[in-house]
């Protein structure tokens, strides 16, 4: 089992994470916190997200900023120069990396993908499409406004324009077959390939409370059609060159998404934007940030006090500890026992349930050794019931 965390000690980067709260329309699938407003004034908005980013890098003062996602949403709506503005921002009011990682979130419909171009020049350098199909009467199912044709022009115009670009698909319909997934995963491939994306996000379709598709009563694949679903992609995608790093996400060595990755190993990052959460170190426990969730009350707020903070309050050391495992579980790399213990103060076991640790390893569903505790092939299947056994 590959292991990627070869720095087990604490991340000393800092990740900031800016919400564009606005899409074009609503997909009937979708929980994230995304409005559709007949209007919205740029301006307004640039100088509210900027007021609260800089409420954020008076606290965070000395930080070295490695990592900025742009999520939503659909922040390929976002004015480039608000994008301009926040990223530059951010090189001003902290230290950053090199290397500093710029991603960016985005729909490949023509009118977007047209400010591809923009967006680069405003300093992103790794665009992230949400694709979800190639199939065009499965876009239609999901509420996608594009077409497959799209998609793929937008693809290649990523291939052209980023130094590094991913996207996703969704899978796990009811009553796709292993056939139907298998040969859009074959297509999807011979994409990736050609034009040199290192990195796909494979999501199954999952009903939440609601959504359209719940209030509907929309059905997706059930557990052992799903577990089939999820088989074969581990398959294809290991074959390709493109093994998993996270239950949901692929890439080839090196190409993994750096943001992601310092959050579900437990990193600091701030929080911008409507609905946006952030944690903080703070004299030796980590704060837990979750700003407001309305758009309409989140500029309010920021207009009048500089930040849209909802609530913001102090992890104990056993929620924290719970927190890294629920996150760290879903990285095949698991949960590093060094990191853990620099950021909670106690070792891994302690956190377990004896028993419920013993049924898991015992099951095969986990392992844990010298170095960290990782959830099996087998576990990562079964992973929400993994945890209740292992936090009873």
């Amino acid at each position: 089992m590959p292991v990627l965390d070869n720095n087990p000690g604490p991340d000393r980067g800092f990740g900031v994470y800016i919400h564009w709260p606005f899409c074009a329309s609503m997909c009937p699938y979708c929980d994230f916190n995304s409005h559709v407003w007949d209007s919205i004034d740029h301006r307004r908005w640039r100088t509210a997200l900027l007021s609260e980013l800089n409420h954020f890098a008076l606290e965070t003062n000395g930080r070295t900023v490695t990592s900025v996602f742009f999520g939503g949403g659909t922040p390929s709506l976002m004015a480039p120069e608000t994008a301009a503005a926040l990223i530059a921002a951010v090189g001003k009011r902290w230290h950053t990396a090199d290397d500093l990682e710029i991603t960016l979130e985005a729909n490949p419909s023509t009118a977007e993908a047209g400010r591809f171009r923009a967006f680069r020049d405003a300093g992103v350098n790794r665009l992230s499409i949400g694709v979800q199909s190639f199939r065009d009467e499965t876009l239609s199912f999901l509420g996608r406004r594009h077409s497959v044709a799209e998609a793929k022009g937008a693809l290649k115009m990523a291939a052209d324009v980023f130094p590094r670009f991913s996207f996703d698909l969704i899978y796990g319909l009811a009553g796709q077959s292993p056939e139907d997934w298998g040969r859009e995963l074959d297509e999807a491939l011979e994409v990736a390939k050609s034009l040199g994306a290192g990195h796909l996000s494979l999501y199954q379709l999952t009903i939440e409370p609601g959504t359209p598709f719940y209030r509907d009563g929309v059905k997706a694949a059930g557990g052992d059609a799903g577990a089939g679903l999820y088989g074969i992609t581990q398959d294809k995608l290991i074959e390709a060159g493109l093994p998993a790093y996270e239950i949901s996400n692929h890439a080839r060595p090196g190409s993994e998404c750096r943001h992601n990755l310092k959050i579900w190993r437990g990193g600091a990052y701030a929080g911008v934007g409507p609905g946006a959460h952030g944690r903080l170190p703070a004299r030796k426990r980590t704060e837990a940030l979750y700003q407001i969730h309305d758009p309409g009350r989140w500029l309010a707020a920021v207009e009048r006090k500089g930040h849209g903070t909802a609530k913001r309050l102090a992890l104990p050391r056993r929620a924290r500890a719970e927190e890294l495992l629920m996150t760290g579980l879903r990285l095949i790399e698991g949960v590093g026992r060094a990191r853990f213990q620099s950021l909670t103060g106690r070792r891994v076991e302690d956190t377990l349930d004896k028993d419920g640790l013993k049924r898991m390893t015992g099951g095969g569903f986990v392992e844990m050794d010298d170095r960290s505790l990782r959830a099996t092939p087998a576990g990562l299947l079964c992973l929400n019931e993994v945890l209740r056994h292992l936090l009873a």
